[in-house]
């Protein structure tokens, strides 16, 4: 009997019930997992004697305060963590015989996607901030801390790295492959895109209902987008800069401004 060569490997297209089967079982290891724990966490906080604005959401924060290469090594460590599902997404899109190219995850058109990402991130992150500080002071949410680190060498670059991730993870994740997969499901667009932002919302929660309906807004504005462009790289730009701007900015201006929580 001859060998199988690489060459002789076609990739067979996968059925419904497998496909179906497969997004279940990454979101239960990624976002619809922490979708359920910020579920959790809102109802915690709505329990509370406090009110939601009297409250706070920390983002990132110190593992071990006092002791800052130990609280390093574990931020490293939750960051790459953090990606591992995008590792199964690759593998899984390799299996049926697609790559995160499939998705827009590539370097060919790197000016057009940081240009894009940018002024998204400009308008978005804007918008956000707005919607965010109005959500707040009506009470609907919790005082969002984005970071609270030590003020250490590794802080900003640990801060840029974290925003990375959850720009990596998200557009990854919820953009690019579950429209991807339930376009091959024949899910309608309008469809695809409504369960995508819910999604996305459902594991911002935690942040109280303003930033369950901010970033279902969000999610909705993401996905057309990445249906009209085909490309999740520039998502990740946005995200990642709206993170990034987020986590320094909070980390350089809070205590010194009024006018944030």
């Amino acid at each position: 009997m001859d060998p199988v060569t690489v060459a002789d490997v076609r990739a067979e297209p996968l059925s419904r019930r497998l496909l179906t089967a497969e997004i279940w079982v990454v979101f239960a290891v990624s976002l619809g997992a922490s979708g359920v724990q910020a579920l959790l966490q809102l109802i915690a906080s709505l329990t509370r004697p406090k009110a939601l604005s009297h409250q706070k959401a920390l983002i990132v924060g110190s593992y071990a305060p006092g002791r800052p290469w130990i609280d390093l090594t574990f931020q490293l460590f939750g960051i790459a963590s953090a990606l591992a599902p995008v590792a199964l997404v690759a593998y899984l899109l390799a299996r049926s015989g697609e790559s995160l190219k499939t998705l827009g995850v590539d370097r060919r058109r790197p000016l057009q996607d940081l240009l894009r990402g940018a002024a998204l991130a400009a308008v978005v992150g804007g918008t956000g901030l707005a919607f965010y500080l109005a959500a707040y002071y009506s009470g609907a949410n919790l005082a969002v801390v984005p970071a609270q680190l030590p003020a250490v060498w590794w802080r900003i670059p640990v801060l840029l790295l974290s925003a990375a991730q959850n720009g990596i993870l998200e557009e990854v994740i919820v953009a690019g492959y579950l429209l991807h997969r339930l376009s091959q499901l024949e899910w309608s667009p309008g469809r695809a895109l409504t369960l995508s932002a819910v999604l996305r919302g459902s594991y911002h929660l935690y942040q109280g209902f303003g930033g369950f309906a901010g970033n279902l807004i969000m999610g909705l504005l993401f996905g057309v987008l990445y249906r009209r462009w085909g490309r999740a790289m520039p998502l990740i730009v946005a995200h990642t800069l709206i993170d990034a701007v987020t986590f320094v900015g909070y980390t350089l201006l809070h205590g010194h401004v009024s006018w944030l929580p």
